[in-house]
């Protein structure tokens, strides 16, 4: 009898101070590393701000909402905004849907299985600057996608198009990223049970039925994943718009909230208004995913 109340003391420790042992090193990397640097910026984003070296005596005045209403008031960067707005609409849907077909597709098949989902993989974890190289000779104006359309092609060409910058930008990085939301999608495709497949095909459904009927609702919270994972990524594009189009061209037809972010805070040294623009940018993305989550994760 006298060992029952130390079983429970331990189970008890088990469950919070060893826990919050076990977390502490996470929940210091996320205070280190995100929690911190969004204080601060919200921060500086209300002052006038300026790197200074170390230990000078500077004084960085406070300024309110003149940042915001400066953001706001910014033709580049309410078109940066534009932009990632139509890069979002584009890559999102497109990062969902052939996501999970290829990812269905590759669930089905039996040989070759270890090889296909590796060369999926390949662009995901290859060097951007190197897979650019290789964008920017198949659309360039002599490149391989010009030659294949002919009269089709648009003039001028992709990247240097106004029309069609960003949405090649998005084309671009829906193949790059979407090795990773295939293998999210055969994760989750292996938990739904082979069962549900069996009793529809036994009540006559065909396969695209049985995909509609069975595949989305079992693969839900994935999608839901990939969702909130693509729009993370998309509202913090940069590299592709600074690698492809020379950093936002042509006029700022693929500038990105980021890019704009980097070149007022770093290029132009005034980060108290890159800060404000990152704090709007945080925001949006936010509302953005709680949308997603309540309407496409329902209940869960």
């Amino acid at each position: 009898m006298s060992l029952l109340p130390r079983s429970r003391a331990i189970l008890i420790l088990g469950r919070h101070p060893l826990g919050w042992l076990f977390s502490a090193p996470y929940l210091v990397f996320v205070l280190a590393i995100f929690a911190y640097p969004l204080v601060f910026a919200g921060y500086m984003s209300f002052h006038d701000y300026f790197f200074a070296a170390p230990g000078a005596q500077v004084e960085r005045p406070f300024v309110g909402l003149a940042n915001y209403v400066q953001l706001f008031s910014d033709p580049a960067v309410r078109r940066s905004f534009v932009n990632v707005a139509i890069f979002l609409v584009i890559n999102v849907p497109l990062t969902v849907v052939i996501s999970l077909l290829l990812a269905t597709l590759l669930n089905q098949v039996t040989r070759f299985r270890t090889a296909l989902r590796v060369a999926y993989y390949v662009p995901y974890v290859s060097a951007s600057v190197a897979v650019v190289a290789v964008w920017l000779f198949l659309f360039s104006g002599t490149g391989l996608v010009n030659n294949v359309l002919g009269p089709l092609a648009p003039e001028p060409t992709w990247l240097i198009n106004p029309h069609w910058a960003m949405p090649s930008i998005a084309l671009f990085v829906t193949w790059k990223q979407m090795g990773v939301y295939i293998l999210l999608y055969l994760a989750a495709l292996q938990n739904v049970p082979r069962e549900l497949y069996e009793s529809a095909a036994t009540d006559g459904a065909s396969r695209i039925r049985s995909f509609w009927n069975v595949t989305v609702p079992g693969v839900r919270p994935a999608t839901v994943l990939v969702l909130l994972l693509s729009t993370v990524v998309g509202s913090n594009l940069f590299t592709e718009p600074y690698l492809l189009t020379g950093g936002g061209g042509p006029n700022g037809a693929s500038s990105s909230p980021v890019l704009i972010m980097y070149q007022q805070g770093i290029e132009q040294g005034k980060p108290g208004y890159a800060a404000a623009i990152g704090i709007v940018l945080v925001i949006g993305t936010l509302v953005i995913a709680a949308l997603q989550n309540r309407f496409a994760g329902g209940k869960d």
